[in-house]
């Protein structure tokens, strides 16, 4: 499955931005789908994480409460709304998946078909 991430920008902090993941093709039930983040010198760490069938999510303690992914199976599509922005979440976001759930899914070496991902800068 080929992921193209979109929807970055400049926002102000407090201002909110909706990322958009779409998938060149079907996605199935137990598919999971990510989205992790890379900021200027540092690691790249996971945001938040969602099992396609049945929509089981998972969030990082630092985005809990203000992000939330979800997915829309009818444009085979996965979004993340970022709400009430930080400057700390100024980074480089990539949608990946893969093929089954793991109890792993917060660690980037379970996901592969990285792309280019998507820059989100929040303004102080």
């Amino acid at each position: 499955v080929q992921l193209q991430a979109s929807g970055g920008g400049l926002v102000q902090a407090g201002g909110s931005l909706r990322l958009s993941c779409a998938a060149s093709e079907r996605i199935f039930s137990d598919t999971a789908l990510a989205w992790f983040r890379q900021g200027p010198g540092k690691e790249r760490e996971f945001v938040a994480a969602i099992r396609w069938g049945g929509g089981r999510t998972r969030y990082a303690d630092s985005v809990q409460g203000r992000f939330t992914i979800s997915r829309d199976s009818a444009k085979n599509t996965v979004y993340l709304q970022m709400n009430n922005l930080k400057p700390e979440d100024t980074a480089v976001y990539f949608c990946v998946t893969r093929p089954r759930w793991t109890i792993n899914y917060y660690q980037p070496s379970e996901y592969n078909g990285w792309g280019q991902g998507t820059l989100v800068t929040v303004s102080s």
